[in-house]
């Protein structure tokens, strides 16, 4: 990968702020993939999510569920590390769109009617991290830093 590409997927501007949004947001989205992926927390597992996804029209629905639920736990995952949050964060912003309109859209804006009100909070933090990366605690501000330090040129004892 070119330094370029890495230092753009790393970089961070989100300060503590980001860190406020990846904690909670990324512990929501893992929960909800170990619900597709495992049937953890209640869930119905891949072949049980497959089956419904089928019954909406997302087929095929295994493949689909594997694809969401992957989004879901790998991505939330990530951002609770803050590790590639930017790729994460992308990934998790396009599980929402699908979700909101594929799911919620036809129930209004209310949870209470399956609206599509959770979807687009997560969808909105999501699209914020991806404009701020991990911040400062995150393993991307880590790396980014490791990476200017090796960058810097050093004088050579004779």
């Amino acid at each position: 990968m070119s330094t370029k590409l890495t230092k753009a997927l790393l970089n961070t501007h989100g300060g503590y702020g980001a860190l406020a949004l990846r904690l909670p947001i990324g512990g929501i989205l893992l929960a909800h993939g170990a619900q597709k992926l495992f049937g953890w927390f209640g869930g119905y597992g891949l072949t049980g999510t497959g089956q419904w996804m089928a019954s909406i029209g997302l087929e095929p629905g295994y493949l689909m569920a594997l694809l969401a639920g992957s989004a879901e736990f790998f991505g939330g995952l990530a951002l609770l590390l803050g590790f590639l949050t930017r790729p994460a964060a992308v990934a998790s912003a396009f599980t929402m769109l699908v979700a909101i309109f594929a799911v919620h859209i036809g129930n209004g804006l209310f949870m209470s009617n399956n609206g599509y009100e959770f979807a687009l909070s997560l969808l909105a933090a999501t699209v914020a991290l991806v404009f701020l990366g991990g911040g400062r605690v995150s393993v991307d501000a880590w790396l980014s830093r490791a990476l200017e330090r090796d960058a810097l040129p050093t004088a050579k004892l004779a």
